[in-house]
């Protein structure tokens, strides 16, 4: 038998420390001293009175260290269930702070993603309406093209006085050159005419 047995069973005989060993000792001493006396009937019935107060004594604290031990038990058993009761409740309160971290940290993501779409939303409502400026860039495509259409006409139209005037320049530098024809035909002419015209004069003087 180790010590831990003895100590075990010491507690439980001497329950609380309140002498229950020695008065087990003493109960048997005063049996063996009951069984081998040769007094009287009166002596060993007050001896066996004694006895059985002892053992009366020693029923009761073992009732006690019985209800003691039960209740320890009971009590044992409810720290138990209390401290796995305790366990879940932190592996809940664990979990649950990991969730609250996890939906502020989406609320964070959301707050920041709300305030870049107001600020957004602010950058897009200066600009112009997408209707507004698609009919805005149709117009300036019809305007081009009516300038276009204007500038060829233009254009034609500048042709055909460059090669009106190339016709008319041209028909001024052959009027030009008739105009001198005929210029010096005329003073052809003109000298002839004096040539035959001044013998006639002296003739008649």
């Amino acid at each position: 038998m180790n010590d831990e047995e003895v100590i075990r069973r010491r507690l439980l005989i001497d329950g609380d420390g309140t002498g229950d060993d020695r008065r087990l000792n003493a109960l048997l001493k005063s049996f063996v001293k009951w069984c081998s006396s040769d007094e009287p009937e009166a002596e060993w019935r007050s001896v066996q009175d004694r006895m059985l107060q002892h053992l009366a004594q020693c029923d009761f604290a073992l009732a006690k260290a019985r209800l003691t031990s039960t209740m320890s038990a009971e009590e044992l058993q409810n720290y138990e269930t209390w401290a796995k009761k305790i366990e879940v409740d932190i592996a809940t309160a664990k979990s649950n702070i990991e969730k609250t971290k996890a939906d502020l940290k989406n609320a964070r993501t959301i707050r920041r993603n709300k305030i870049e779409y107001d600020l957004l939303a602010v950058v897009i409502n200066q600009q112009p309406d997408r209707r507004n400026t698609n009919e805005e860039l149709k117009q300036l495509h019809e305007d081009l093209s009516a300038l276009q259409a204007t500038q060829e006409e233009l254009e034609k139209k500048l042709d055909m006085r460059r090669k009106q005037f190339s016709v008319m320049f041209s028909s001024v530098y052959q009027l030009q050159a008739l105009l001198n024809e005929s210029d010096d035909e005329m003073m052809d002419v003109s000298l002839d005419d004096m040539d035959t015209a001044a013998p006639e004069g002296s003739s008649s003087s």
